[in-house]
């Protein structure tokens, strides 16, 4: 009874309950019911109001959801800004709505029937295709694909279009956008076949017969391809008879019609306003035919990044526009472009003799003119020009003022006009440099014995000897390189008989061990090697090593056993490696035998430790505890004083720790705590020592005996000392990358240790050489801010340099004064007042930049060139003062009396006034005139090419100026501003031409 009363009760209370929340569902399902309607009648603000409403009424999981859904989807429709976070918001709270796919497809299909591709693509990303009905599934395929298109994807488009290719609804259009895609890969014969099933274009493209007129033309139907464009001609719209006009006009221009293209040609509009390089060429060589070189050489000048055939072409034949017109110096550029591309052999030869020929005749911007001719020399030896450019090589010294490449030639007058004599004086002057150990210069004077010698002899000869002067200076890859040049030449020299031993070595430094095999190989063959016992004994350890260190044990065995057989220098060190090549051939027990053997036989072998050593640890490792550890005692009482002495003894310890022996494993800790104090081993061995105690649970013993060490105390100090050895080491072998990392480590441990001045230091110095100049200012800031020392005034240089180079003259002033003050060294007072001029001058402080010019004109031991650097801040400011004419006055001034640097300076600026006033013309005389005679002073060089590639782009010869400013790019790279500045206007440029050719990529994309 008890049991039904609670029962009763329980009904109860749930149908009141039940009761008072179903009237409050039904309103709610009203609410939304009629949400639902307003939303099927496209009323979709007000719907979203009303589900807006349901959301916050109702608490129904489904209810919620489908709300939620529609909210989103009116927001959608209505393209308002958080359309897409409600979307995602639905799809993240309701992941289990039957509504989340169809949520999906929804919006993408919106999006897609609005023309929004982009954002269509988005979501039929993350639609769940196993959701989709038949229809369904073959429009995803369909759109997924046509956005694709859009988005010029094609290869992702292609699989989803092929789905639906056959199908009825969605098959023509298909297979017209795979011919589409198809046509802008230039798969002519796909795109054919495809179009010739279409039939016709759908509805919301109509581009189908001009695909066919131009599937023509590219696929040489030139007469299919006029006749069908004609055709087509009077039915289309300016769009379409733009390509039309270009379809005709190439196919005959490919006719070689030259006459008959030309006006089809100059209808064409291009491609969305846009033309391309190919475009040009024709359009510039039809004008070229008819000898309209003016309109050539402006059509021809738009090609810029032409990588191809057709652009080698063009920039040829724009050369040959501006010598027809005797533009020669204009000429200089294109002929450059078109020797470059080796692409039509004719073209480049006639192009390079051209670009030669001029640069003779009117000197070069970018190289010496005597390297150019050699380059010409060089490339084609065999030319008819050969005679022509050898007499323009010898005038070319003179001409060119390169007197640095003329010196030998012409130095005492009485060689004259003879290049094979000057190379054959640089030849030999670079062996006597070689012999004494002057291998930079011996360098630089075999670098001009190879431009210059003829006889194939004494070429081959440069060639050795320049391999072996780089193999010196470590250059490993240019010496490789050289000899490699070398055995190119048939002719046989007496050097012959070095070549594969010294290659050997050269392939064995740069790690091309199977190539050192086969030279080292070949050296131990040649006939008189059994004379050269040293080489050939060194050529099989060789052999030896190349074989260990790619792992090749036996053959290298073989060539070990060869150098034992011989018994010469190393022979013991052969032993060696060959005994500890059985290890790695799992041939231990042989190992062990051969190093016992070489203890015998090589009983005062500098190796008689390592190979104690290396047998210990051989019957360790082999488990033959006893007798390595005798052999540990051997050479621990043997060789006391061997590098290995203190390693076995540790080792000898570890393995009777490990062994449970922990009395005999701490007297050998002790012994080397005690002997080898101060070492990292007696470090390792109180660490050692230390676990042994704290094993046998007597620390108490542990730190009395610590205390009783001599020189071995455990403290702070110790520490620091040893962690700044260690940071050290890499700075003493250069390691420069190693020393950042490890000083950096030191610091981090004792920030005010006592070495921490110069560890600053070296930090510092490592991050200067590394590039990493910013890195290294703190650190030089720390040096500068404690009492004088050693590296005081390097670490002010240092910082006011860098502080310089970014043209942060607020903190190089104060630097340059300190360093100034400070500097024993008079050249860093000179640095320092020169600088601090011109750091006063980019501060618009003229009148202190005026006090340290004075400054340094009042020191009669300046050099000339310094003096010049003071009279020009002296103009410079003047013109920074508003006085324009007193600056030019001064500049001009300047100029008349200056030399070298100064002087290009000067000129350069003469350029620039120039360039501002729009006297165009005269800033390319000026800036040839800086390149004929002060092209050896880079940086003025370099600017002054910018400034004329400035002149050239408003005189509209586009390709010249974009010539000029690739080659500052490419050449002038030590002086990253000037190539800043070229890349800037270059981009100008190409952001321009690319409005009209579509050829040339904007700057912001590449």
């Amino acid at each position: 009874m008890r049991k039904l009363a609670l029962l009763l009760l329980f009904i109860t209370m749930v149908t009141t309950t039940y009761a008072q929340q179903s009237k409050i569902a039904t309103d709610d399902l009203a609410t939304y019911n009629q949400a639902v309607d307003l939303y099927q009648e496209d009323q979709y603000l007000a719907s979203q109001r009303l589900f807006e409403k349901v959301l916050e009424t109702v608490d129904d999981e489904v209810i919620r959801g489908n709300a939620s859904y529609y909210i989103a989807n009116c927001a959608v429709r209505l393209n308002q800004r958080n359309s897409d976070q409600l979307i995602e918001k639905f799809v993240e709270e309701y992941p289990t709505s039957i509504k989340k796919n169809s949520a999906i497809i929804d919006v993408a299909d919106y999006y897609f029937d609005n023309g929004n591709y982009r954002k269509a693509a988005t979501w039929y990303q993350r639609v769940d295709k196993s959701t989709l009905s038949r229809k369904q599934i073959n429009r995803y395929y369909f759109n997924t694909g046509y956005t694709l298109v859009q988005a010029k994807k094609f290869d992702e488009a292609k699989p989803f279009l092929n789905r639906v290719s056959d199908d009825k609804e969605y098959g023509s259009k298909a297979k017209y956008y795979l011919g589409y895609i198809a046509y802008e890969n230039d798969e002519v014969e796909t795109a054919t076949e495809l179009f010739n099933q279409v039939g016709e274009s759908p509805e919301d493209d109509e581009k189908l017969s001009y695909y066919k007129a131009d599937l023509n033309y590219k696929s040489g139907k030139f007469d299919e391809a006029i006749k069908l464009a004609k055709e087509q001609l009077p039915k289309s719209n300016r769009r379409e008879k733009s390509q039309l006009n270009r379809i005709i006009g190439q196919s005959l221009f490919n006719q070689e019609k030259y006459d008959e293209a030309l006006p089809y040609l100059q209808e064409y509009e291009g491609t969305r306003g846009k033309w391309n390089n190919n475009d040009y060429y024709q359009l510039g060589y039809a004008y070229y035919k008819q000898g309209n070189f003016e309109k050539a050489i402006e059509t021809f000048n738009k090609i810029i990044d032409g990588a191809n055939a057709t652009a080698q072409n063009a920039y040829y034949h724009l050369g040959q526009s501006y010598i027809k017109l005797d533009r020669n110096e204009d000429a200089l550029n294109a002929f450059k472009k078109a020797s470059e591309m080796d692409l039509d052999a004719q073209i480049s030869e006639d192009a390079s003799y051209n670009y030669a020929k001029l640069s003779y005749e009117n000197g070069n911007p970018y190289d010496s003119v005597p390297a150019v001719i050699l380059a010409y020399l060089e490339k084609y030896p065999d030319s008819d020009k050969k005679s022509e450019m050898n007499e323009f090589l010898i005038d070319s010294y003179f001409s060119s003022k390169n007197y640095k490449e003329a010196l030998r030639l012409l130095e005492d007058g009485r060689i004259k006009g003879n290049e094979a004599v000057y190379g054959k004086v640089a030849l030999y002057h670079g062996l006597n440099l070689f012999t004494s150990g002057e291998y930079q210069d011996a360098l630089e004077n075999l670098d001009k014995a190879v431009k210059y010698v003829v006889d194939p002899e004494l070429k081959k000869k440069t060639i050795f000897w320049k391999a072996e002067t780089m193999y010196q200076l470590n250059n490993f890859t240019g010496a490789y390189e050289n000899f490699k040049k070398a055995k190119a030449i048939s002719t046989a020299i007496e050097e012959d008989d070095l070549y594969n031993y010294d290659m050997g070595y050269a392939q064995f430094k740069l790690k091309k061990y199977d190539e050192a095999i086969k030279s080292f190989t070949a050296f131990t063959k040649q006939s008189g090697a059994n004379n050269d016992r040293v080489r050939l004994n060194d050529a099989y350890l060789r052999i030896g090593d190349a074989n260990f260190v790619t792992k090749q044990y036996w053959p290298g065995m073989e060539a070990y056993n060869k150098a034992i057989e011989l018994n010469g220098f190393n022979s013991d060190y052969a032993a060696f490696q060959k005994a500890i090549s059985y290890g790695f051939v799992q041939r231990n027990d042989r190992k062990i035998e051969d190093l016992e053997a070489f203890i015998q036989r090589f009983k005062t072998s500098k190796y008689i430790d390592d190979v104690i050593y290396e047998l210990g640890n051989t019957y360790i490792n082999t488990n033959q505890v006893s007798d390595g550890i005798r052999t540990y005692d051997k050479l621990i009482s043997g060789y006391p004083n061997s590098i290995y002495t203190s390693q076995a003894m540790m080792r000898k310890g570890l393995q009777l720790y490990n062994d449970g022996n922990l009395d005999q494993s701490l007297i050998v800790f002790k012994q080397v705590a005690e002997k080898y104090a101060g070492t990292p081993q007696a470090v390792q061995a109180i660490s050692s020592a230390r676990q042994v105690y704290i094993d046998k649970g007597n620390t108490n013993d542990y730190a009395v005996w610590v205390r009783s060490l001599d020189g071995v105390e455990v403290t702070d100090n110790e520490l620091d000392d040893t962690a700044y050895e260690s940071a050290e080491q890499p700075f003493i072998k250069g390691d420069m990358s190693g020393t950042a990392r490890e000083m950096k480590k030191y610091l981090d441990q004792f920030p005010n240790g006592k070495h921490a001045l110069k560890a600053h230091f070296y930090l510092a110095q490592a991050q200067f050489s590394e590039n990493k100049k910013a890195e290294s200012v703190p650190h030089y800031e720390y040096v500068v801010s404690k009492e004088r020392s050693e590296f005081t005034e390097q670490a002010l240089a240092r910082l006011s340099e860098i502080h310089l180079a970014t043209k942060d003259y607020d903190k190089a002033i104060p630097v340059l004064k300190q360093l100034e003050q400070l500097a024993d060294f008079p050249q860093n007072v000179i640095y320092a007042q020169s600088n601090l001029m011109k750091a006063y001058y980019e501060t618009e402080k003229y009148a202190e930049a005026v006090k340290y010019a004075n400054k340094v004109l009042a020191d009669t031991s300046i050099e000339n060139n310094v003096k010049s650097d003071a009279e020009i801040i002296i103009a410079r400011s003047s013109w920074k003062q508003g006085n324009e004419a007193a600056a030019k006055t001064g500049y001009e001034k300047v100029r008349e009396t200056a030399t070298g640097s100064l002087a290009a300076e000067a000129t350069y600026y003469k350029a620039y006034f120039e360039n501002k006033q729009g006297d165009h013309d005269a800033v390319i005389t000026t800036v040839n005139g800086l390149s004929k005679n002060y092209g050896g002073y880079k940086l003025w060089s370099a600017k002054g090419l910018v400034v004329m590639a400035k002149s050239y782009y408003a005189l509209d010869q586009t390709l010249n100026a974009t010539t000029i400013l690739d080659a500052v790019i490419a050449n002038f790279t030590q002086y990253p501003e000037v190539v800043t500045n070229a890349k800037n206007e270059l981009a100008k440029i190409k952001t321009e031409v690319a409005k009209t050719n579509s050829s040339v990529v904007p700057a912001n994309q590449n």
